[in-house]
């Protein structure tokens, strides 16, 4: 009778961590993960960590991502590779020439010390693989290739989603709007250039708090289903409300006034993506390729999730390949400048990746510039980071990028330390680069 009771138990709990599918476990002893296979320099594998959880209770394949679906754990693998199929999007073209990656002669080997959360001691980059679900990595310092890698049968020519990286892409444009004169100053209005925003709380926020997450609006963004973030993602590309402007009003109550208080809250980039539409006079998708993707050299299109009206949400659903969010990052590494044109002011630049508010202030363990978030250290490195583990780190001063798409199975999911593990050990790997 004991012996049922405690098979019952165990298996009552092995059942539980299947279907919770705990992110970013590293891979159990029946679990076998298959060997890497390196071809001109970029490995791949058909699997990785906990496949009971991310390829189905058989492990083979991968659950198709639907609208109803996409952000459950089984089926993420395929809908964070595919969202703009998923949803209505809009495009970024791209045009040649084609900015060229060159390649290490080797791959990047590197030892870091893991993560407590996932387990501490010395972890090589095979072991992160195996601890983490990142659907991809890529890490470059210039113009070169250190690591290319994708796991989950993943491909260079997918395009993986952004989430909240996309906030720092709206803050460049925005920049790159106040420059041509399109918007005229930090301290005006949302409404003075979104006529629809007349009269809410978010209308009558200047630009600068906007961009820093200082509205004072209310808005909750807590990642359990019902929080405000849930109603802006059912509005806007959920197509549950008319789009554009209108949204603002279902977040109508402030709390402090503009400036006093930091509170992460998408809102604030929707808001800033409405402004930026108007005040361009375009889509957000086509000011983004003519002003910074086809300069850049990106060789995939790009693609912006949409609200009913066309409005690109901003706040996330910009989807991009590994390589081409690689050109972005190092573009920003480089002050702006790719292939040898300014494409988003230095200056911009610099004011986008110092905190405005610094960690005591956030509450986070990074500090937050415009739209970006600073690492702690302040020694001028910052990250474009979004929910289920995506991550874009960059340190200017060694002209080094990190791109790391991922289908981690919590927003709140710790195993992002490990990311951080990861790259704090590439920077003692790798030396400034002196001017």
């Amino acid at each position: 009778m004991r012996w049922t009771i405690a098979l019952k138990s165990c298996l009552a709990v092995f059942a539980t961590s299947v279907l919770l599918g705990l992110a970013g476990c590293g891979t159990s002893p029946e679990q076998k993960t298959s060997a890497w296979q390196v071809e001109q320099g970029i490995g791949k594998r058909a699997d990785g960590p906990n496949m009971s959880l991310y390829g189905g209770l058989t492990g083979s394949g991968f659950t198709r991502g639907t609208r109803d679906n996409w952000r459950q754990a089984h089926a993420t693998v395929d809908s964070f590779s595919r969202l703009d199929e998923i949803f209505k999007a809009n495009v970024s073209a791209t045009a040649l020439p084609v900015q060229p990656w060159q390649r290490s002669t080797s791959e990047l080997t590197l030892n870091y010390q893991g993560a407590a959360v996932l387990g501490s001691g010395t972890q090589t980059i095979n072991d992160y693989f195996e601890r983490n679900p990142a659907t991809a990595l890529l890490i470059a310092q210039g113009d070169t290739l250190l690591l290319e890698r994708y796991q989950y049968a993943r491909q260079p020519e997918q395009r993986f989603t952004s989430f909240s990286m996309a906030k720092t892409v709206i803050a460049m444009l925005v920049g790159v709007a106040l420059q041509e004169g399109h918007i005229r100053s930090l301290d005006d209005l949302a409404q003075d250039y979104a006529p629809g925003l007349q009269g809410t709380e978010y209308g009558k926020t200047p630009l600068r708090h906007l961009l820093t997450m200082s509205s004072g609006v209310q808005f909750r963004e807590e990642y359990d289903g019902q929080d405000d973030s849930a109603r802006l993602s059912r509005a806007t590309f959920g197509r549950q409300s008319e789009g554009g402007a209108s949204v603002a009003k279902l977040f109508n109550r402030r709390i402090a006034a503009p400036g006093q208080r930091w509170y992460y809250a998408s809102a604030e980039t929707f808001v800033l993506s409405v402004v930026l539409r108007q005040a361009i006079g375009q889509d957000v998708a086509t000011y983004f390729s003519e002003k910074i993707w086809k300069p850049l050299g990106a060789e995939q299109e790009a693609t912006w999730l949409v609200d009913a009206s066309g409005q690109e949400v901003g706040y996330m659903g910009l989807n991009a390949t590994l390589r081409d969010y690689g050109r972005l990052a190092m573009m920003m590494a480089r002050s702006g400048v790719a292939q040898g044109k300014q494409l988003v002011p230095a200056a911009w630049v610099q004011e986008m990746t110092q905190a405005h508010f610094l960690p005591s202030r956030t509450g986070r363990w990074f500090g937050y510039g415009y739209q970006t978030w600073i690492f702690p250290d302040l020694d001028g490195t910052y990250a474009f980071l979004g929910v289920r583990g995506q991550a874009i780190y960059v340190d200017p001063s060694r002209q080094l990028v990190l791109v790391h798409p991922a289908v981690r199975a919590s927003a709140r999911d710790q195993g992002s330390a490990d990311t951080t593990a990861l790259w704090r050990a590439l920077k003692q790997r790798i030396a400034v680069v002196k001017p």
